[in-house]
């Protein structure tokens, strides 16, 4: 399963739209599961909700400016080897006030698509896109050029 927990809800139509489609290609490949946890006023209270839905078990990549930056394949190639030994990969977005340091110990790889900032909701359509283009590519389907 790929697990994707992200702070705050989208309110924009559109991102929602981009969002729903992304997760519906993916799940022909893969279960998916978006959980969405409340934008709260402090990084402990964020870290708190967080936390309620890491497993044990899970592979967590948090999503980090500092992190490492992979090309599409070899996000792709990390995603494929991930699933011979974890059953759950989780992928953390947090909110505009970043993550919490307890959060990014968790991580097992951080990740980093840019040293941009992006907004929440456009970053999770972006995300899911990135994922859904790595099954493309596990499968020598086009759609990766």
């Amino acid at each position: 399963m790929i697990k994707i927990i992200c702070v705050g809800k989208i309110k924009e139509k559109y991102l929602n739209d981009l969002i729903e489609d992304y997760s519906k290609r993916i799940s022909k490949y893969h279960k998916l599961n978006v959980i969405e946890v409340k934008d709260e006023s402090t990084l402990a209270k964020e870290r708190d909700s967080i936390k309620k839905y890491i497993g044990s078990n899970d592979y967590v990549i948090t999503l980090e400016i500092e992190g490492n930056k992979l090309t599409s394949v070899e996000l792709a190639n990390k995603i494929d080897n991930l699933f011979n030994s974890h059953s759950t990969i989780t992928f953390i977005i947090g909110s505009s006030l970043g993550l919490h340091d307890d959060i990014k110990a968790l991580a097992n790889y951080r990740l980093s698509f840019s040293s941009l900032t992006f907004p929440h909701g456009l970053f999770r359509g972006i995300l899911l896109e990135q994922i859904y283009r790595s099954f493309k590519i596990i499968n020598n389907e086009t759609y990766h050029k």
